[in-house]
């Protein structure tokens, strides 16, 4: 596997959002579905708000890859569970990248529900 191009990490970097699709048992793509992304370092995580509960974190464990969309670029990825060593430091990149929100909303993926499902977006070649 590939890593990120430098490019590919300031354009997630700096997107607001990110558009991500699990694939699906049949292969195919589940429709898009709107997140938060922060970069730590070199790699990206996303986090479901609604925990491992939520319909598109559970999608992801059915084939554990599938593809994201951020500010005009596409990428297949693997969706590999985060270590949880680096909560905190997570956390603080949320909070700095999305600071203009209210505390309740950047709240909601800094909360242990959405901690539980942190997920590291690896880059297919």
């Amino acid at each position: 596997m590939a890593g990120w191009t430098k490019d590919e990490l300031r354009k997630i970097g700096e997107a607001e959002e990110l558009h991500l699709q699990p694939q699906l048992a049949d292969g195919s793509l589940r429709e898009p579905t709107t997140i938060w992304v922060v970069r730590h370092g070199e790699d990206v995580y996303v986090r479901a708000v609604n925990g491992p509960n939520g319909n598109w974190y559970r999608s992801t464990q059915e084939s554990h890859e599938g593809h994201i969309e951020a500010d005009g670029m596409g990428k297949d990825v693997e969706f590999a569970h985060a270590d949880h060593a680096i909560d905190d430091k997570l956390d603080a990149e949320y909070r700095l990248k999305y600071r203009r929100y209210p505390e309740e909303i950047v709240g909601s993926v800094i909360s242990d529900k959405a901690r539980a499902s942190t997920l590291k977006l690896v880059p297919h070649g």
